[in-house]
């Protein structure tokens, strides 16, 4: 499957190549809602994923309103089916004066089992709308990219105005499904079993989210009893635009493997 668009007048790239900036990534499962059927992901879902992950990696780095103008060939290698973890991750490897590159990969992966598959990968061009918002040329790449911490699960996603209440910020409902979306991720990755929510504790919400922002989401096992995982999970809000950082929102949430009847079953390897 191909898609390309283009922008008319779209500036030409300038010869600043890099191995690239921070990976960012959006990770979410295949809902029967998002397949077809056959089973397997829809290719405009796959595509709706690289694309938002590469609008919200061109945003962060040149804190600029951002179009999508083109992406090349994008050839579809193997599926992903109902049930898996799809992971979209972006970075930033090349920028111009007004555009960037971004590539993309997808990879589904099998919860249980941990294999992973590379599903597609992509090169999206995104060029910064001129205006009062755009400060260019833009930056270029930095020389060493941010350290990542292996043990804290971190995924991003940005707020529609349809998630938003009247008053343009987001629902605590929605806010509440990021949290435990991140903690199911983090808990599959740990315990590699089927995996459902027990109870969240106490949340605590510090700063309203409005349209338009990032959020990323950090989760990390906090306790791993039996058949048992205590997640905690922080919430961030970005200001795309001007870089401001907020943290909005702390819980913890217990989550437990279960087997094929429901049942609690063992997690391998109780020490986190």
């Amino acid at each position: 499957m191909t898609l390309t668009t283009t922008t008319p007048g779209c500036p030409p790239m300038a010869d600043r190549e890099h191995t690239g900036g921070d990976v960012i990534r959006l990770i979410d499962t295949i809902f029967p809602s998002d397949a077809n059927h056959h089973g397997t992901l829809f290719g405009g879902v796959a595509l709706a994923h690289m694309d938002k992950v590469a609008f919200l990696a061109a945003s962060r780095h040149g804190r600029a309103p951002f179009v999508t103008a083109s992406s090349e060939k994008i050839d579809f290698a193997a599926p992903a089916r109902i049930g898996e973890l799809i992971e979209a991750s972006a970075r930033v490897v090349r920028v111009g004066t007004s555009s960037l590159g971004v590539t993309v990969e997808l990879v589904a992966e099998d919860p249980i089992s941990a294999e992973r598959r590379l599903c597609t990968r992509g090169h999206f061009t995104l060029v910064a709308m001129k205006g009062e918002d755009s400060r260019l040329p833009l930056p270029p790449l930095p020389e060493d990219p941010a350290p990542v911490d292996e043990g804290t699960l971190r995924m991003v996603d940005i707020v529609f105005p349809q998630q938003t209440s009247h008053y343009g910020t987001l629902y605590g409902g929605d806010a509440l499904k990021m949290m435990g979306k991140a903690a199911f991720v983090a808990a599959t990755r740990r315990a590699r079993a089927s995996i459902v929510m027990a109870s969240s504790d106490r949340i605590d919400f510090a700063s309203q989210i409005r349209s338009g922002e990032m959020v990323e989401l950090a989760a990390r096992p906090l306790e791993v009893g039996r058949s048992s995982i205590l997640i905690g999970v922080d919430l961030l809000a970005e200001n795309l635009l001007t870089g401001e950082r907020r943290h909005a929102a702390t819980s913890r949430f217990t989550m437990v493997a279960v087997d094929r009847e429901g049942r609690p079953q063992p997690i391998e390897g109780a020490k986190v």
